[in-house]
C-alpha cells in the first residue's frame, strides 16, 4: 500500500480527528509523515492556539496511532470485505469530489460497482412513515429502478428502510451511508438489512469500520447522501427534520431537489410543502423524477 494512503487511512483512525484537522495537517504537510511519526513537530505545527493547550484536549497524543497496527487492522478489512477508499484514489465518486469537506476516506463493503453506475437518487424521510409515504415509495419505485435508477439512503428507520427494501424487492441497486462504522450498525433492528445489502448491495461509511455512531455523525452523513446524488427525493418530512438538512446540502451542491406534497394537515408534510414552496420539484408520479434525471 501506498505509504501516503496509508498515512491518510491511519490519521482517519484517530478518534480526536476531524475532517478540518486533517485538512491542517496536510498544509502544513504534503506528506503527513510528521503528523504520524513525530509528535514534537506536530506540536509545532500550532494547529491550535498555544495559551488554550487545546492541541492535548482536542486531539489526544499521536504516537497511539500505529502504523503498524493500522496496517494490520486494514489488512484485516480486506479480509472482512471492507474496502478502503480515499479521495485520492481513481475509484472514489466523482460526484462526492464536488461537494463541501467530501470524506478523505470511505469504508465500503458490497457492490462497488454501484459506486460508478448513473444516476443515483438520494431518498429520504421520516423515521415515522404514514402509510401514505409508505404508498408513494411502493408506487413509483419500480419504474426507478426499472430505469437503472440506484437508490441511496440512510439506512435509518421508516423511509430509508423502506426505500432500500424496496428497490431490492423490485430488483433494483441501493446504497446505505451510515452514521457509525460497519461494524456498528444502527439502529440495531436493521442490522439484518444491512448484512444483506453487504453482500448484494453497498454499504458505506466515512468512519473506521469500529467507530460507535455518534449524535452529530447522523447529519454530517446526510451531506454523502445527498452528495453521491444527482438529485434528492424527500419523502415526509416536519419541519425541524433532519431529511430538510438532506435537502439544503443538495441544494447547495446544485442538485435537484424533489418533495413529495401531502396534507396540510399532516405533519410529516409540512416540511416537504414548504420545500416545494421554496422551489422543490413537486412529485406525483416517478415520471417527474425521471424527467429530471433525463431518463
Amino acid at each position: 500500500m501506498d505509504d501516503f494512503r496509508e498515512r491518510l487511512i491511519a490519521l482517519l483512525h484517530h478518534s480526536g480527528m476531524s475532517w478540518s484537522n486533517v485538512l491542517q495537517f496536510m498544509k502544513k504537510d504534503p506528506s503527513l509523515q510528521s503528523a504520524i511519526h513525530d509528535e514534537s513537530q506536530f506540536c509545532q505545527y500550532s494547529l491550535f492556539p498555544s495559551s488554550t493547550n487545546t492541541i492535548s484536549k482536542s486531539i489526544p497524543s499521536l504516537p497511539s496511532i500505529q502504523l503498524e497496527n493500522i496496517t494490520q487492522q486494514i489488512a484485516q478489512y480486506e479480509k472482512n470485505g471492507i474496502k478502503v477508499i480515499t479521495i485520492f484514489d481513481h475509484n472514489y465518486p466523482s460526484l462526492l469530489k464536488e461537494i463541501y469537506q467530501p470524506p478523505w476516506v470511505l469504508f465500503v463493503k458490497g457492490d462497488l460497482s454501484l459506486l460508478e453506475i448513473q444516476p443515483k437518487l438520494a431518498v429520504v424521510g421520516s423515521r415515522k412513515a404514514t402509510q401514505y409515504g409508505k404508498s408513494a415509495i411502493r408506487l413509483m419505485f419500480p419504474s426507478l429502478v426499472e430505469q437503472g435508477v440506484v437508490i441511496v439512503s440512510g439506512l435509518a428507520s421508516g423511509v430509508d428502510t423502506l426505500a432500500h427494501e424496496v428497490a431490492m424487492k423490485n430488483g433494483g441497486k441501493t446504497i446505505a451511508v451510515i452514521a457509525g462504522g460497519v461494524y456498528h450498525i444502527y439502529p440495531k433492528e436493521n442490522a439484518e438489512l444491512a448484512k444483506e445489502m453487504m453482500k448484494s448491495q453497498l454499504v458505506i461509511s466515512e468512519y473506521p469500520p469500529d467507530t460507535k455512531p455518534l449524535r452529530w455523525h447522523f447529519p454530517a452523513r446526510n451531506r454523502i447522501i445527498s452528495g453521491l446524488s444527482n438529485g434528492t427525493f424527500i419523502i415526509e418530512a416536519k419541519r425541524k427534520s433532519g431529511s430538510l438538512i438532506t435537502a439544503n446540502y443538495a441544494v447547495n451542491e446544485g442538485r435537484e431537489v424533489f418533495s413529495l406534497p401531502g396534507s396540510i394537515f399532516n405533519q410529516n408534510s409540512l416540511g416537504t410543502n414548504d420545500l416545494i414552496k421554496q422551489g422543490a420539484k413537486l412529485v406525483m408520479s416517478s415520471e417527474d423524477i425521471l424527467e429530471e434525471l433525463r431518463l
